[in-house]
C-alpha cells in the first residue's frame, strides 16, 4: 500500500484537516485512505432517514451528477437512502470521503476496498475500534465532523425537529452554504 493509502493507528488532528468551527474537536481522528482528498473541493451530503419519495429519487439524480462532475462527496452513508447514492457514488472515479459513526470494523465491504486500492477513498473516524455501535451522540459528532470537512452542505432532506435541522441551525452561523431540494 502506498504512503497516500494508510490503515491503522495514524491520526491527525481536526486542525491539519478543515476549518474549526462546529465541534473544536480536541481529540485525534484515525482515518482509511487517502488523505490527499482532503485537499478536493467538497460537498457534505445529509439526508434525514425518511423522507419523501420524490427526494429519493432526486437524491440519485444529484448523485450521478455529482459522480460526472467529478465532485468529491463526504458523507456517512449510514441511512438507506445515503447509502444509495454511495452506490451510485462508487460508479465513477471522483474521490468519496466516507466519515463512521463508530470506530472501523475490521474488515471492510467488497466495494469500500475496491475504491481505496484505486486511492479515491478515504475513511474517516473520530472514534476508535472500541465505538462498535452508532449511537444518536455518535452520529450527531459525525455529522457536525463532515460539516467542517465540506466546502459546502447539500441536505436531501431534513425533518422537522431531527438532528439535521438542529445541526443545520448550528452550521448557518458559520456562512457556510447550505443547499437541498427541500428543508421543512
Amino acid at each position: 500500500m502506498s504512503t497516500t493509502n494508510r490503515r491503522g493507528e495514524a491520526f491527525f488532528s481536526p486542525n491539519e484537516l478543515c476549518q474549526d468551527f462546529v465541534t473544536k474537536n480536541a481529540s485525534p481522528l484515525h482515518y482509511i485512505g487517502n488523505k490527499q482528498i482532503l485537499k478536493q473541493y467538497k460537498i457534505a451530503f445529509l439526508c434525514s432517514r425518511k423522507c419523501p419519495a420524490d427526494i429519493i429519487l432526486k437524491s440519485y439524480d444529484w448523485a450521478i451528477e455529482q459522480r460526472e462532475k467529478g465532485v468529491c462527496v463526504v458523507s456517512g452513508f449510514h441511512s438507506k437512502i445515503e447509502k444509495d447514492v454511495l452506490h451510485y457514488l462508487l460508479k465513477g472515479n471522483q474521490p468519496i470521503i466516507l466519515v463512521l459513526a463508530r470506530g472501523f470494523k475490521k474488515r471492510l465491504e467488497p466495494e469500500l476496498q475496491e475504491a481505496l486500492n484505486k486511492n479515491r477513498l478515504l475513511l474517516i473516524s473520530p472514534f476508535d475500534e472500541n465505538v462498535k455501535r452508532v449511537t444518536v451522540e455518535t452520529a450527531n459528532r459525525r455529522n457536525r465532523l463532515m460539516a467542517e470537512l465540506a466546502d459546502k452542505i447539500f441536505v436531501a432532506y431534513a425533518a422537522i425537529g431531527g438532528n439535521i435541522e438542529r445541526l443545520l441551525a448550528d452550521i448557518s452561523v458559520t456562512g457556510k452554504e447550505i443547499l437541498s431540494f427541500k428543508i421543512v
